[in-house]
C-alpha cells in the first residue's frame, strides 16, 4: 500500500499529496495549455485530391485538444488550390495569410492578399470564398472556424451541397437538384 503524506506546497501553501518516496500519489496530468509552432508544421497530401486542389494540410487542432475551432494551415504549390470555391451555412471561417501571395475569389470578384492579411468569411452566400497560389512561389495561409455539426456547404461552381453530420458513413455530397419533396419515399 502506498503511503501519502501532506506537505505544504512551497509557492502556495496548500498541502499537497506526496508519496513517502518523494513522488505524487496523483497520475501524470496531461498539460492544460498545450502549443503547437506553426512556423514548420508537418503538412499532409492527400493523394486522391486532383490537380488544382493538391494542397499540404496541418490540422493542429487534435493535438492542442480542441473541440470548438477547427484551424488548418495550408501550403499551396504554384497552381494549386485550397478546395473548390464554396460558401457554408454552420461556420464562420477566417483566413490569415502567413507567406506569399494568394489570390481570394468572393463574390465581389478576385483579389490578391498580402502576407498578414485576415478575412472573414460569413455565414450564407456573401461568404463565398476560393484561395488560390497564381504565383510562383509557395504560399502557406492558415484558416480557422468555429467546428458545428450538422453543417451544410455549398459549391456553387459544379451546383453541388455537401452536408456534414459529424458521422462520416452519413456525410453526403449530392447536386443541388436532386431535390425531393419531404414525404418523398414515406409511406
Amino acid at each position: 500500500m502506498v503511503q501519502a503524506l501532506f506537505q505544504p506546497a512551497a509557492a502556495l501553501g496548500r498541502p499537497r499529496i506526496v508519496e513517502l518516496f518523494g513522488r505524487s500519489s496523483r497520475p501524470a496530468r496531461t498539460p492544460s495549455v498545450r502549443r503547437f509552432n506553426i512556423a514548420e508544421p508537418e503538412f499532409e497530401y492527400d493523394p486522391d485530391d486532383p490537380d488544382g486542389f493538391r494542397a499540404g494540410m496541418a490540422r493542429p487542432g487534435p493535438s492542442l485538444g480542441a473541440v470548438q475551432i477547427g484551424t488548418s494551415i495550408y501550403e499551396l504549390a504554384p497552381g494549386q488550390s485550397i478546395c473548390p470555391y464554396h460558401y457554408e451555412y454552420a461556420e464562420e471561417e477566417w483566413l490569415l495569410v502567413l507567406t506569399g501571395r494568394p489570390t481570394l475569389r468572393e463574390p465581389e470578384g478576385t483579389h490578391r492578399l498580402e502576407p498578414w492579411d485576415l478575412v472573414v468569411f460569413p455565414t450564407g452566400p456573401e461568404g463565398a470564398h476560393g484561395v488560390r497560389n497564381e504565383t510562383e512561389t509557395t504560399v502557406r495561409v492558415m484558416m480557422y472556424s468555429t467546428v458545428k455539426h450538422p453543417a451544410a456547404t455549398v459549391y456553387p461552381d459544379s451546383d453541388k451541397i455537401g452536408i456534414w453530420t459529424g458521422n462520416k458513413e452519413d456525410d453526403l455530397i449530392a447536386p443541388r437538384s436532386s431535390k425531393v419533396d419531404y414525404y418523398d419515399g414515406e409511406r
